[in-house]
């Protein structure tokens, strides 16, 4: 029998993260700078670009914090 040789979306563990977080799409997805909209095509299997995906490792790290993503939204916003 033949395995597809298709690889599995890179964002599992997004939507795992995102639901034992407790946050809904748009909470979760906001602290990166990322629109609900982005974030459900990103879910659903959508290439995540390099520098969110360096902001959320970082942040899975604990290397920043929810205060720093937000800061950091507050400074480049102005």
């Amino acid at each position: 029998m033949k395995t597809s040789s298709k690889a599995k979306p890179k964002t599992g563990s997004v939507i795992e993260d995102r639901r034992a977080e407790g946050l809904n799409q748009s909470e979760f997805w906001k602290r990166f700078g990322v629109t609900q909209s982005g974030g459900s095509r990103y879910e659903a299997g959508r290439a995540i670009p390099k520098p969110t995906r360096l902001l959320m490792w970082l942040r899975k790290t604990g290397r920043i914090s929810d205060r720093d993503l937000a800061d950091a939204m507050r400074a480049i916003s102005k």
